[in-house]
């Protein structure tokens, strides 16, 4: 039996959760549900899961992170997702469900011309929903592996259980600033308009937007992946499976293979997503618009996936896109920001930001208010290390 932390020598009785996207609302749920004697409140700018959390794929793999940084974290938060999903109804309340994962190659110029192309024998893999001109199917993740939730109804349901059972407050507002007092120990957030909101402890979760919070700034560097997608409702619901796509996409007219990635929900939705690049963070999520190019192609890999998914089959549901934090050294950054005591941050998920938001959340809640997290191991994506790199 694992020996159980020593008590916080300064445990927080008020900590503010600056962000409500996965990360800061995972966070917030697990400080409300711990019990401790601590008022927790999530800050947020626009409003919850505005941004990727509401914009993403919400795909889940147990194994793909292995062998690098993010694996425990992955296999902890993986195994977090069908906890919560059976504590809060997941499969009804926001679409968690385990999935078949395959990988296939589409040559676009085999498809959509007029004419029956000649086809080698289909993959005995593929489901029949996959009807278009799929070549060297095979599977990459089953369902003990795999699986999904719906982000934007995974992040409300959070929030709404720990607002309805744990007291959690939610406000409304754009974080300016993070306060501190004479002993280097964070003592307020201060919001833009000049309200002060007091606090013996604070969480930074500002996805992309980190990288324009000068105490984040300073550290590290954190930038937007701006990724798009397309949200297709088809005619016949019922007759796409529960089968993740990852996509080798040949376009017609030559030019390089893309990467899109197809994902049916079982709220009766295909999700589709890709054609990412780096690209500068707006102030405002809201600002956030899909380039019409990269919608065009998304359109495109849709008609060459199945028939299902073309235009007069399936009807448009949304064109959206997103920004997914980056780091540099591709690692999130977790933990207690150096030499600001009770100020913790964290950001920097990339495309794992839904998969690892409940380990994420779960580890820093302990963090915070035991003072060592025991659900994953967080050293290795300590911001300190940023501070060591530059004295090199």
């Amino acid at each position: 039996m694992e020996t159980p932390p020593p008590p916080h020598p300064n445990p927080p009785k008020r900590v503010l959760v600056c962000g409500g996207g996965v990360i800061g609302v995972c966070t917030a749920y697990f400080l409300s549900k711990s019990g401790a004697a601590a008022s927790v409140a999530l800050v947020e700018q626009s409003s919850v899961a505005c941004a990727a959390s509401g914009k993403a794929g919400g795909f889940l793999a147990l194994d793909w992170c292995d062998g690098g940084p993010l694996g425990p974290l992955a296999r902890a938060s993986f195994d977090l997702h069908r906890a919560l999903a059976a504590e809060l109804d997941g499969p009804r309340t926001y679409g968690y469900r385990t999935l078949t994962t395959l990988s296939l190659t589409v040559k676009e110029s085999e498809s959509g011309s007029g004419q029956q192309p000649k086809r080698a024998p289909r993959d005995a893999v593929l489901p029949d929903w996959v009807d278009g001109p799929g070549r060297a199917a095979r599977a990459i993740g089953s369902t003990d592996t795999t699986a999904q939730v719906h982000p934007q109804l995974f992040t409300r349901a959070l929030l709404d259980k720990a607002v309805r059972d744990y007291g959690l407050e939610v406000v409304i507002g754009k974080v300016a600033r993070v306060d501190a007092d004479g002993g280097g120990r964070v003592s307020a957030v201060v919001l833009e308009g000049g309200r002060v909101m007091e606090a013996d402890a604070v969480v930074l979760a500002l996805g992309p937007w980190s990288g324009k919070f000068g105490l984040l700034s300073s550290l590290f560097g954190v930038y937007g992946l701006k990724a798009h997608s397309i949200v297709l409702e088809p005619r016949e619901p019922s007759a796409i499976g529960p089968q993740a796509l990852f996509l080798s996409f040949l376009p017609s007219g030559g030019g390089p293979a893309m990467d899109p990635e197809v994902y049916p929900r079982p709220t009766g939705e295909v999700y589709l997503c890709g054609m990412s690049s780096r690209e500068e963070v707006p102030d405002d999520p809201t600002e956030v618009s899909p380039n019409p190019e990269s919608i065009k192609v998304l359109k495109r890999v849709a008609r060459a996936v199945s028939t299902n998914l073309g235009e007069g089959e399936a009807h448009m549901k949304a064109e959206q896109a997103c920004f997914l934090p980056c780091t540099e050294d591709e690692v999130p950054v977790i933990g207690e920001l150096p030499g600001l005591e009770g100020c913790y941050v964290a950001t920097g998920h990339s495309c794992w930001g839904i998969l690892n938001g409940p380990a994420t959340g779960a580890a820093v809640a302990e963090l915070v208010l035991e003072g060592r997290a025991r659900t994953v191991d967080l050293t290795r994506f300590s911001p300190a290390r940023f501070v060591v790199s530059r004295k090199r």
